[in-house]
């Protein structure tokens, strides 16, 4: 199945329900006028959207539509997708050029931060880089143990301590084996505590500041773990995070299981901050590279394959 075709078949919940919704009120007019535009955003809403980016896009919309001398409601669907499309570009490649490059993964419990780090190692090792987990959530001996059966299935290699330990301490030994075995990427797990934890934040900057230390040039991502099925309150766990964490991208997974997909846009236009994959089902190549044209591609259905 090629890349297209997984965004298009894990996104049929929120295409189900975003497009719909959409085509539901094109198709109830013939003219182009203020109603259409209130029954637009209202629709955007109702789609997990959000309601400040249902009025950014449609007041772009209002402005395209003038400029371009639309009339017919049918064309305004492709000029949504051109709108979402424009918002959700840029800052979606992985910032990974030097060797070794640091990607610390953050995320609240149950967002499937460990199964996103297994397919994210796997990814890079088929892109041919050498890759070394860090298992930093010490607090939980099963998260360990977890990311050692993903680190196996991926093939990469993994560094570890005991349950208890300083997470700090699993970092700067997982940093000075990248060194010594020449590895590409380095990716960390973390505790999966509340946001509004203060020792979890504590516990971030101080494996921040180990990294900076030992790898002071290198490429370093801090990508947040969102679960696309909790719809609004991914954003407001993204704002949490971006206050704190200096998140720099954002993975959405489980969007194969939900209709509110249209979260990613929300995410992506409120907080400004790049969604860098989506997970789009359960195999261990279903984490893919986020592509703002084939997301909106999908989410409106188009057929041709990518």
């Amino acid at each position: 199945m090629g890349l297209f075709s997984k965004i298009k078949e894990g996104l049929k919940k929120t295409r189900d329900s975003v497009a719909s919704k959409v085509n539901m009120v094109l198709n109830s007019f013939t003219k182009i006028d203020e109603e259409l535009f209130e029954d637009l955003e209202e629709a955007l809403v109702m789609a997990d959207v959000g309601l400040p980016t249902a009025e950014r896009i449609c007041e772009q919309l209002r402005a395209k539509v003038k400029e371009q001398g639309v009339t017919d409601p049918q064309e305004v669907r492709g000029l949504i997708k051109e709108i979402i499309t424009e918002m959700m570009e840029g800052g979606e490649d992985l910032r990974i050029s030097t060797s070794p490059s640091v990607i610390l993964v953050i995320g609240v419990n149950g967002v499937g931060k460990t199964t996103t780090i297994g397919k994210l190692a796997a990814h890079l090792k088929d892109d041919g880089k050498k890759v070394i987990l860090a298992a930093a959530d010490t607090f939980r001996a099963a998260a360990i143990d977890q990311l050692q059966i993903w680190a196996d299935r991926a093939g990469v290699d993994m560094v570890r301590h005991a349950e208890g330990s300083d997470p700090a301490a699993v970092v700067f030994d997982a940093l000075t084996a990248a060194k010594a075995r020449h590895a590409d990427v380095v990716i960390c797990d973390t505790a999966g505590r509340l946001h509004n934890k203060k020792n979890l934040m504590d516990e971030l900057g101080k494996i921040s500041r180990v990294i900076q230390r030992e790898l002071p040039d290198s490429d370093q991502e801090v990508l947040l773990v969102l679960d696309a099925t909790t719809g609004q309150n991914a954003v407001n766990q993204a704002r949490e995070f971006k206050n704190t964490a200096g998140i720099t991208g954002i993975v959405l997974t489980k969007l194969d299981g939900t209709a509110k997909g249209g979260v990613v846009i929300a995410i992506r236009e409120d907080l400004k901050v790049p969604v860098k994959m989506i997970g789009v089902g359960e195999q261990i190549d279903d984490l893919q590279p986020f592509d703002a044209k084939a997301f909106a591609d999908a989410l409106f259905n188009e057929e041709e394959e990518r």
